[in-house]
């Protein structure tokens, strides 16, 4: 009964407690920073080995890849006008636009790996997607387009795995 008073109620927390209350935090932060360690290793050596396939400077450019119901689009931009970077950034396209065409995605697989997700299903499917090239003020673009369901998902799967691997130089949508 309270009888309108107040009451101060203690709670002890032993030196045990705590230590297990720290533990159980270490644990649960533990594979979280591991895995953003090892993504941020996976950043790096992506960019790395980018260097010797995109001619670009990364530093001054960002991928934007927009999925669409019948595929995305990719573009490369320059952050500032630069006429050079613009330049490099369309020849690279074009370049890719053209080998895309004929199943030849041995670009992507040297940056990001044979084990890309979608990469197997585009190189299979490649003759059922269309690739189109087009220029912007700022750099160019690439629009994948299939009516199979399977080669969509394979480009959003391509497009989810580009995104995380290029970190800061990649962004969705646009």
């Amino acid at each position: 009964m309270n009888n309108g008073k107040r009451r101060l109620v203690t709670v002890g927390i032993t030196a045990g407690g705590i230590g297990a209350t720290l533990a159980a935090v270490l644990l649960l932060s533990g594979p979280e920073q591991d895995r953003d360690d090892r993504r941020t290793d996976r950043q790096e050596a992506v960019a790395e080995r980018g260097q010797t396939v995109m001619p670009f400077d990364l530093e001054q450019t960002t991928h934007h890849f927009t999925p669409t119901e019948t595929g995305g689009v990719q573009d490369v931009v320059a952050d500032r006008p630069d006429e050079n970077q613009i330049g490099l950034i369309r020849s690279h396209l074009q370049q890719e636009a053209k080998a895309f065409s004929k199943g030849d995605f041995g670009d992507p697989a040297q940056i990001h790996g044979d084990s890309m997700p979608g990469l197997a299903e585009l190189e299979d499917g490649y003759e059922r997607i269309e690739v189109r090239y087009r220029e912007r003020p700022d750099g160019a673009a690439l629009s994948y387009t299939t009516d199979e369901p399977a080669l969509v998902d394979a480009l959003h799967d391509w497009f989810e795995a580009q995104l995380s691997d290029h970190g800061d130089h990649a962004e969705a949508g646009h």
